[in-house]
């Protein structure tokens, strides 16, 4: 290939002029940062190697300790939050935790012995309203950097960012409302996360608010297919024709429960997820669900870490992302 022809194919995989890719090229200090951006991204897209002049120096270390990987959804994050750092300089190192394996306080020390520059922690026990807060007040002490995402903590002292859990179920009951559902359930995880509690939230102010005389039916199992199906089960006897679960996982069980019940979805039951995570849009029925912003919180996460690493001022509050609800074929309208 020629350097007539890879200038050409840059620049309009850029969107700029060859002569401003050259300029990049050649370090020219003329160019804009985002166009000079464009231009490095176009490098790694087409896949050419960057010259020397423009590799970015590694940063130093980031750790990210994430829950297991199961749950399409955390994989997700871990690749934003992974291609957020690298573009920013940094290298992460995934913890992966399981059930049984390697413990959260042991990732952290094992990250603290690689000297790591910050650490973020996804739904991680920062969300677990139940147990002590003392390993992060340990983390703050020793002046290590950290951010949590998906579960603010007031006892913690550090950002957190988050989806906005409690108007994200609101949305979904007013959508079963308008659907003509009366009889409404929520399938959540354990009671103690905080996701699950500000879920629970949004379900009843919008259900005390809207629907009045009807009942609330709320049902904690597992963050799990086992889980939905578990849920399911329980708010399919207490009379729901709508069922709003706490994660894509736990929907795709409360379809199965309602299969396994000669129930169809959505004829007989509609069913929302939460996450909109990968495939939901290929199941059968492709499924309706809250879709969490998961570039823009990495992307969040990482330049409040990357300030507080860089001594910049940084509130402590914490920073809520708006989710959306995605309509697809797993609701329908219901006939009381």
């Amino acid at each position: 290939m020629t350097e007539r022809v890879r200038l050409a194919d840059l620049a309009r995989q850029a969107g700029v002029s060859t002569a401003t890719v050259s300029r990049v090229l050649n370090g020219k200090e003329t160019v804009a940062p985002a166009t000079r951006q464009a231009v490095l991204t176009a490098l790694d897209l087409l896949g050419y190697e960057r010259p020397e002049r423009l590799r970015q120096r590694p940063g130093g270390l980031i750790g990210l300790i994430v829950p297991e990987l199961s749950n399409p959804i955390f994989p997700s994050f871990a690749q934003n939050l992974e291609t957020t750092m690298a573009a920013r300089g940094y290298t992460p190192l995934l913890c992966t935790q399981t059930a049984g394996g390697i413990t959260e306080d042991a990732y952290v020390q094992l990250l603290l012995d690689q000297r790591v520059s910050g650490i973020i922690f996804l739904s991680g026990l920062h969300a677990d309203s139940s147990l002590p807060t003392t390993r992060y007040a340990r983390l703050k002490e020793m002046r290590v950097p950290f951010v949590t995402l998906n579960g603010a903590h007031e006892q913690i002292d550090a950002p957190d960012v988050s989806t906005d859990h409690t108007d994200a179920v609101a949305q979904a009951v007013r959508h079963l409302i308008s659907l003509g559902h009366t009889r409404i359930g929520l399938a959540l995880g354990p009671a103690r996360f905080t996701p699950s509690r500000h879920k629970e939230q949004g379900y009843r102010r919008v259900m005390t608010s809207l629907l009045p005389d009807s009942p609330l039916n709320v049902a904690n199992t597992l963050y799990t297919v086992e889980g939905g199906q578990a849920a399911a089960g329980e708010l399919l006897d207490d009379g729901c024709t709508g069922l709003i679960c706490g994660s894509d996982v736990m929907a795709l069980g409360a379809i199965r429960q309602c299969e396994g019940r000669g129930l169809q979805v959505p004829a007989d039951v509609s069913v929302v997820g939460f996450d909109d995570s990968a495939l939901m849009a290929f199941s059968s029925p492709p499924l309706t669900t809250i879709r969490q912003p998961v570039r823009a919180m990495s992307e969040a996460a990482v330049s409040l870490l990357l300030s507080i690493i860089d001594e910049a001022p940084v509130s402590q509050a914490s920073l809520k992302f708006h989710a959306e609800l995605i309509v697809r074929d797993s609701t329908a309208s219901h006939s009381p």
